[in-house]
């Protein structure tokens, strides 16, 4: 096989993001995203999303086996840097990667290390980008992520308050709610520099469900439908958020959902 057009790995692209490769080897990468965008979009991702993903995976990770999970990640080996200058934040991104499939394995979800980058690789769409990073770790939500009883109206408006403070908005447990659907947690998590609101429900029949909310200056957009990761996602803005409601709901239920909910958080 001709190595030149071999698609990299997770693990080769955030090497390349950290300047961690041989010459050659970071001419073929940078050869590649220039000619595959599915390529320069995975890259665009590794290098901007900075969600914290232990915040979300909370509940696991206090159940998590830790003898377990520190015994699989002592035994990654470590991988000596090329790159001089690299600060200790970034020196071992390969092994973080490592650390997040063991994490995975053990049954649990580690926090997600924020990645930079030094050079530029400019969003097509701002709004598109970050409903592929909510899609790409909703995807990792399970029934068992949001297992528990359903908060008191009283917690749930705390919980929404919490919200309004940084996102500008005034959310209330009505505004927010899913007929049919049980509300699970709301807490913000934050997409490239911005904050980000997740609003997680459970489905008795389809599983994990996501209303997700961040500023926008991208002006007014009418209520459109999408898949990734295997989930429906409608998504709409108005002059100051943008919004999207994602999960495994079939694609009719979903549009239905969102609108209802968008008519009443516009109310």
């Amino acid at each position: 096989m001709n190595t030149k057009h071999t698609i990299p790995s997770d693990e080769d692209l955030t090497a390349f993001i950290d300047g961690e490769l041989t010459a050659e080897e970071a001419a073929r990468i940078e050869a590649i995203v220039n000619e595959d965008e599915s390529t320069a979009e995975r890259l665009e991702f590794l290098a901007r999303a900075s969600l914290p993903f232990k915040q979300a995976f909370a509940p696991l990770l206090a159940e998590a086996p830790r003898q377990k999970l520190e015994t699989m990640l002592a035994a990654i080996p470590a991988e000596p840097s090329t790159k001089s200058n690299a600060t200790a934040a970034f020196a071992g991104r390969r092994r973080f990667l490592g650390a997040l499939a063991a994490s995975l394995v053990a049954g649990i979800a580690i926090d997600r290390a924020v990645i930079g980058i030094g050079r530029s690789f400019s969003a097509k769409d701002e709004n598109s980008e970050w409903r592929a990073v909510v899609a790409d770790y909703i995807s990792l939500y399970t029934p068992e992520t949001l297992a528990g009883p359903v908060p008191e109206r009283d917690v749930q408006a705390a919980q929404l308050a919490g919200l309004d403070e940084k996102l500008g908005l005034s959310l209330s447990p009505e505004a927010v709610s899913l007929p049919g659907i049980d509300f699970k947690r709301a807490l913000m998590l934050q997409y490239d520099g911005k904050p980000l609101a997740q609003i997680a429900y459970l489905d008795p029949e389809t599983g994990p469900i996501a209303l997700c909310i961040v500023k926008s200056d991208a002006g007014r957009k009418a209520p459109d439908l999408e898949s990734r990761k295997g989930l429906n996602v409608i998504y709409w803005s108005n002059e100051t958020h943008a919004f999207m409601l994602i999960g495994r709901i079939p694609a009719d239920r979903m549009q239905e959902l969102g609108e209802d909910v968008r008519r009443r958080l516009s109310a």
